[in-house]
């Protein structure tokens, strides 16, 4: 497992590990821990999901890494059916199972002797943003939650950018679905959504697809096996079933809401912090955009997320 964006900091270890969730799909993670460390004491964990259509060895990595050097215990991993991780067909997405994938998290790190399971907190980058808040709406074990660029995807799915399709358009995309799941089960490959990494953009490609370009698709944040495509049939389940219906129910656990000020994705974290109640806070991160925030370690407020989760993990 190679190809990582960012190089490894002298400050820490990464170990490769694996562990099943309770669909019993093999979860690939990477767990990251300081190089001076005492594993005869407990110490405080985070668990961070990639945005969607990300893999462990970009942004989600960068943070554990950031994290581990600030002390923590870190876990980045692959969502089921993506990555490295296991189940068929490839590139499934489901807002069950990528809610599912986080307490599986929980389950292996507080199961680590050297990891105090009251101390284990959660970060979601983009659409992992509202995967993690929904799995702390039930699972009580995540202490504490920091959103990165948060997208929900329930939403966006169902009702388009910016809430702009109306019934007919969803109409339409439902019946075209509904066609695609009569060929797959007649034997064709599962159709993926289109404009997969690595992807052509210029000057004329719209801006949100040329942010997420100029970093899928270059160096900057290439992996082969963040191809930022699902299978088509997928949008079904996001389209039906809310990610953030029990927000309020997290309280009194904390929540912080970390977005770029000039995010396209900043509405969902504004509505979803009036949707939460205290303790929360939106934390506005000057001159930075949606993806600025997945791997730009001079942009990025690890010292904030720092503060945070040392202060409600204890």
């Amino acid at each position: 497992m190679s190809n990582y964006i960012f190089e490894l900091s002298n400050k820490v270890t990464r170990k490769s590990v694996s562990y099943n969730n309770r669909f019993g799909i093999k979860i690939a993670a990477d767990l990251y821990l300081p190089k001076d460390f005492d594993e005869t004491k407990k110490h405080a964990a985070v668990i961070i999901g990639a945005p969607y259509g990300g893999v462990k060895e970009q942004g989600s990595g960068i943070y554990a890494q950031n994290m581990t050097e600030r002390g923590f215990v870190a876990l980045a991993f692959d969502p089921s059916y993506n990555g490295y991780s296991r189940g068929e067909p490839r590139h499934l997405s489901s807002p069950d199972l990528f809610v599912e994938d986080f307490s599986a998290a929980v389950d292996y790190v507080g199961t680590r002797p050297f990891v105090d399971r009251n101390q284990i907190g959660a970060i979601g980058m983009c659409g992992s943003g509202g995967f993690a808040i929904s799995a702390a709406q039930i699972d009580r074990r995540i202490k504490a939650i920091a959103t990165v660029s948060m997208y929900d995807m329930s939403r966006v799915q169902a009702n388009g950018f910016k809430d702009s399709l109306t019934k007919e358009d969803r109409n339409r995309i439902l019946d075209e679905i509904a066609e695609q799941r009569y060929a797959e089960f007649e034997g064709n490959e599962p159709a993926l959504t289109p404009r997969g990494a690595p992807i052509g953009f210029d000057d004329n490609t719209d801006p949100i697809g040329r942010e997420f370009g100029e970093f899928y698709s270059t160096p900057r944040g290439y992996h082969p096996n963040s191809i930022t495509q699902f299978t088509v049939t997928s949008s079904m389940s996001f389209m039906n079933f809310p990610l953030l219906t029990y927000i309020k129910s997290i309280s009194p656990r904390p929540i912080l809401f970390i977005i770029g000020e000039y995010a396209h994705s900043r509405y969902f974290s504004e509505d979803a912090y009036k949707l939460a109640i205290e303790p929360k806070e939106l934390f506005i991160v000057p001159n930075a955009g949606h993806v600025d925030l997945y791997d730009k370690t001079d942009v990025i407020p690890f010292d904030k997320l720092e503060a945070f989760f040392t202060e409600n993990l204890k």
